[in-house]
């Protein structure tokens, strides 16, 4: 049965290795064990063997593990191996950051990578924002504002590793000016005889894009149905949301006269216009100064084609017929034209007669002002001789005329007669120019010729 110096080894054989396999490994052959992680956080699982003296092999989701065997170990599972946990960029480690393999086959901690996440951002008034992947690391967000806002700040932030995001949180604010139309108004004409036009217009209303919130509308310049002058007119609206933001339309009104052109008054006579005087529908009346006629139109109206009514006047030196048959016939040429001083004298020599001849002459410029025409009647039938200026009138006529106004016929007087032919007053004797004139200035129609010479600034100087 062998060699008696080999029986003794084969005896202790079995005893040895009983006893290699009652000895905990320490070293030289992986092991399993309870891992560090449940198996629905870190998503994985291992098979545990039960009679393994080590801990499970360690993976963490979204981490790196680093290990180091105790002294002299190969086997990173091993009791007391030391395991650092990291987590990748964008995670953050729940549980301790380095992790032990103890005696009874555990880890010292659960841990777990989780994605980091940015704080919740706040909603801005008026708009929102749109977000890739909410609040988690890397996750983008983008800013939006509702109509008529404007967006202020940063458009797009981002979640960052360090949990906060890439930018200051966005605002919305009303930047945007509200809106107003003004109306279209086109070229107006005065009316007739006038130099101005009402012109009417809707009053606009603005229209905010954001809350709608407006103040009244604010004008400048004249309002919608008011007469407008002749020219070019400025219109301004304004209107402010509440935001302060300025919304504004502009528009001109432009006001045309319609004219014929000036007229002018004729020579030794003036003209009274109505209106602007050359204006649609404007009237021009005509007179002439004392010791001339009107010939022509009296009045021209400016027509609707832009012409002047009727014919141009023009005023004449008065004419007067001593040819005529009768004192009556006389007295109409003067008739609404001129007002008569007739001077009756039996003599020439009459010494009244020639006194009151001179001081009429020297007075001329107030006769003329007044429109007076002197006529003298000297001498006695049938020496009787007439004379208006320089025009003799017939002895026959001029009787006519003393018999017609009751004149005496052999002593000096006066009669002064108005346009109308009406006997207004008697002298007797010497009347000075100043008396004469302050009782003719007191007539209706000299009245109406004192305004109209001082309108034309028709004076004596003397």
């Amino acid at each position: 049965m062998g060699s008696p110096a080999l029986r003794p080894a084969l005896l202790l054989l079995p005893l040895l290795l009983l006893l290699l396999l009652r000895v905990p490994p320490s070293r030289g052959f992986p092991g399993s064990g309870d891992s560090p992680l449940e198996d629905d956080e870190v998503g994985y699982s291992h098979t545990r063997y039960k009679d393994a003296p080590w801990c499970s092999p360690i993976k963490v989701k979204y981490g790196d593990v680093y290990c180091r065997a105790p002294q002299g170990g190969y086997y990173k599972t091993a009791l007391g191996t030391r395991c650092d946990i990291r987590c990748r960029k964008g995670y953050e480690l729940h549980g301790s950051s380095q992790l032990i393999c103890q005696s009874n086959k555990r880890w010292s901690d659960k841990v777990i990578c989780k994605q980091k996440r940015c704080p919740t951002l706040a909603m801005p008034a008026n708009g929102g924002f749109k977000c890739v992947d909410g609040a988690y690391f890397n996750s983008r967000c983008e800013y939006y504002c509702s109509p008529g806002y404007t967006l202020k700040g940063e458009r797009t932030v981002t979640c960052m590793d360090n949990k906060a995001w890439s930018g200051r949180p966005a605002s919305c604010v009303d930047m945007e000016p509200p809106r107003i139309k003004c109306p279209s108004v086109k070229e107006r004409i005065a009316e007739p005889n006038k130099l101005t036009v009402r012109v009417s217009w809707e009053t606009p209303e603005g229209r905010d894009t954001a809350d709608g919130i407006l103040t009244d509308v604010i004008l400048k310049g004249l309002p919608p149905g008011s007469h407008f002058p002749e020219g070019d007119h400025k219109i301004q609206y304004t209107v402010y949301d509440r935001a302060e933001n300025k919304g504004t339309c502009k528009f001109r009104v432009k006001v045309r006269v319609r004219r014929c052109g000036k007229l002018n008054a004729p020579e030794n006579g003036y003209m009274k216009c109505s209106s602007d005087g050359d204006n649609y529908g404007a009237t021009c009346e005509f007179s002439c100064i004392g010791g001339y006629e009107l010939q022509g139109s009296p009045a021209r109206v400016c027509q609707s084609n832009l012409a002047w009514s009727g014919a141009e006047p023009t005023c004449a030196a008065m004419n007067v017929n001593v040819g005529v048959r009768t004192a009556a016939a006389l007295l109409d040429q003067f008739y609404e034209k001129r007002r008569l001083l007739i001077v009756s004298t039996p003599t020439a020599r009459n010494l009244l007669y020639r006194l009151q001849l001179g001081m009429l002459q020297q007075a001329q410029c107030g006769l003329d002002l007044r429109h007076i025409t002197v006529v003298e009647l000297v001498g006695v039938f049938p020496t009787l001789i007439g004379r208006i200026g320089a025009k003799i009138m017939p002895p026959a006529l001029a009787l006519q005329l003393r018999l017609l106004l009751r004149i005496p016929l052999y002593s000096f007087s006066m009669v002064l007669v108005d346009k109308h032919g009406m006997d207004k007053e008697r002298y007797v004797s010497l009347v000075t120019p100043v008396a004469l004139f302050n009782l003719i200035d007191t007539f209706p129609l000299r009245k109406e010729e004192m305004v109209l010479q001082a309108e034309m600034g028709q004076t004596c100087n003397t």
